[in-house]
């Protein structure tokens, strides 16, 4: 892994990343080998920023793939230190609101902002302060619908091949140097 270096520290903590990256076809092209050193790679750099969880999707479903998907197989969480990697291959996150709304209402739960985030975001306790994006910051991922209204959004110019745990780490240190209003004006 590339050195990680050390961010300033942000004005509120970094408790949640998620990175929307690349297409189930681009997942299931890496050996399982290769995937775990990914999210092993990535999380230690969310680790080592004090983040408590960081979640992989796909940015989007892309190209059906031709044979039985590993992608399926793609579903892992792993815990380092204190940093738990959450990847998911699902990349519809209309589907996952829906189902989130779906499951709250077989419950009996009342549907709320702070129920919908703890169903979705299970089992990470908050939506992600920071959304990193492989992709153009002109279209949002598909694979991301309730995430986007709440985080801060950082948009890459890599490709999921090409990502290193280095991009993660500028991605970090750009939320770092933001003021973040929460919906509020100065």
């Amino acid at each position: 892994m590339e050195s990680v270096s050390a961010s300033p520290e942000p004005e509120h903590p970094l408790v949640h990343v998620a990175v929307a990256g690349g297409t189930l076809g681009e997942w299931d092209a890496l050996t399982e080998a290769q995937w775990d050193d990914r999210l092993r790679d990535l999380g230690k750099v969310a680790d080592h920023v004090g983040a408590s969880w960081l979640t992989i999707r796909p940015y989007e479903e892309g190209r059906p793939v031709a044979v039985a998907p590993a992608s399926a197989r793609r579903t892992r969480r792993l815990a380092l230190h204190q940093c738990e990697i959450l990847a998911s291959p699902d990349a519809d996150g209309r589907r996952r609101l829906a189902d989130a709304v779906d499951r709250l209402v077989a419950a009996g739960i009342d549907i709320t902002d702070d129920a919908i985030i703890n169903t979705l975001n299970q089992p990470a306790l908050a939506d992600p302060d920071l959304v990193v994006v492989l992709g153009p910051p002109n279209r949002l991922p598909p694979s991301l619908v309730w995430e986007l209204a709440y985080s801060e959004l950082v948009f890459l110019d890599v490709a999921w091949a090409d990502l290193q745990p280095d991009h993660l780490g500028d991605a970090i240190s750009a939320f770092a140097h933001r003021h973040r209003r929460f919906g509020g004006l100065d």
